[in-house]
């Protein structure tokens, strides 16, 4: 008989975050699980912590910038067989309002990256195994993200 391992569910969450020209922050990942995919900013939630205080934690620690405007978006739930992990990843909607993106952690990091939501689709098979799930949910930008950040 096949022995099974137990198999450990963790929250996480993405930041879309839109600027004024309709554009969302990707950054290239390195040095951890998706390495070399293009992601949001995001992580995994502190004790206690929203994913809304999440998303702003992350962001303000991997970009430097500050976010003010933010609603909860979809949901998605993906399997990493190297760590053994179920993510279900809680995608939060910002809206960018100054500041210019930064490395701020080079060691999971590359660049980070003003991209249009046609961009993105492009580049599917490179992007963060979440990103290819939430686009397999066939949500059209203008009408789930763009208006839900206002």
């Amino acid at each position: 008989m096949k022995e099974t391992k137990n198999i450990e569910v963790r929250d996480g969450v993405g930041v879309i975050i839109i600027n004024n020209e309709g554009k969302v922050l990707l950054g290239k990942r390195k040095g951890s699980h998706g390495s070399e995919a293009w992601a949001f900013p995001g992580g995994h939630t502190e004790s206690g912590e929203t994913f809304i205080d999440c998303a702003k934690r992350e962001t303000l620690e991997e970009t430097g910038l500050r976010l003010e405007t933010l609603n909860s978006g979809p949901v998605t739930r993906d399997f990493f067989e190297d760590l053994n992990v179920e993510y279900v990843t809680h995608f939060i909607v910002a809206k960018y309002t100054k500041g210019n993106p930064e490395v701020r952690e080079p060691d999971k990091c590359e660049s980070w990256h003003w991209i249009s939501w046609s961009d993105l689709i492009e580049l599917h098979d490179t992007l963060f195994k979440p990103i290819q799930s939430l686009l397999k949910l066939d949500l059209t930008f203008e009408q789930d993200f763009s208006r839900n950040s206002a």
